[in-house]
């Protein structure tokens, strides 16, 4: 993962990690690695890096709006030690749960495109590749939904997004389904915190079958 902290493949987000450097050199502004238990059984995938949350602290969503329903969730189905992340050195463990993203840079508008979500792939299949614990994944919404059949040689017409939806995949590990925990989800009720609950209910029913 120390190349990944190097990765200059996609020339936009490169450039645009390089502007935001300039102007906020206080943050992190590259590449976010997963964080997160490296024997966990649950994997929660997002989309990519936010301004002010995990491009500005190093962890992901930790600091952005994001983050409050997810690392209170995680907290509350005993996956978190706290409730919240704000900082990256602000003492949070994570138990038995990683999180990465789809897209490790920082998009501009908070959209990668298309050919930056193909060239980041390598990077989620690899920690695919090396995770033998991870039991459930966790998609945030449809482009990490995506990329987890990308980063595991599935067709992408092979499964279906739909909020709460659990798939088996191909090598026995469980696929479950959200809409992205964002701000605007959230606040226009696509996502209540019951609903998110919901998903997580089905993770620890997952684990505790296991």
């Amino acid at each position: 993962m120390n190349a990944l902290l190097a990765c200059t493949d996609c020339p936009r987000l490169a450039g645009f990690l390089a502007e935001v450097r300039e102007r906020q050199p206080d943050y992190h502004a590259r590449p976010v690695l997963p964080f997160g238990d490296p024997r966990a059984r649950l994997l929660v995938v997002g989309l990519a890096p936010g301004m002010h949350g995990a491009n500005r602290t190093g962890r992901p969503f930790t600091g952005d709006y994001a983050g409050i329903l997810l690392y209170e969730t995680l907290h509350a189905f005993g996956f978190g030690s706290q409730p919240a992340s704000l900082a990256a050195n602000d003492g949070l463990r994570l138990t038995d749960c990683r999180i990465t993203n789809a897209v490790k840079c920082l998009p501009p508008a908070n959209k990668p495109e298309p050919a930056e979500i193909k060239a980041c792939n390598h990077y989620l299949a690899e920690e695919l590749g090396v995770s033998p614990d991870v039991k459930v994944i966790v998609a945030l919404g449809l482009v990490a939904h995506k990329a987890v059949l990308m980063a595991l040689g599935l067709k992408q017409s092979a499964l279906g997004f739909a909020h709460a939806a659990r798939h088996v995949l191909p090598d026995g590990r469980v696929l479950i389904d959200s809409y992205h925990c964002s701000r605007y989800n959230t606040q226009t009720r696509r996502l209540t915190s019951a609903d998110f609950q919901d998903v997580f209910h089905k993770v620890r029913a997952e684990l505790d079958a296991a």
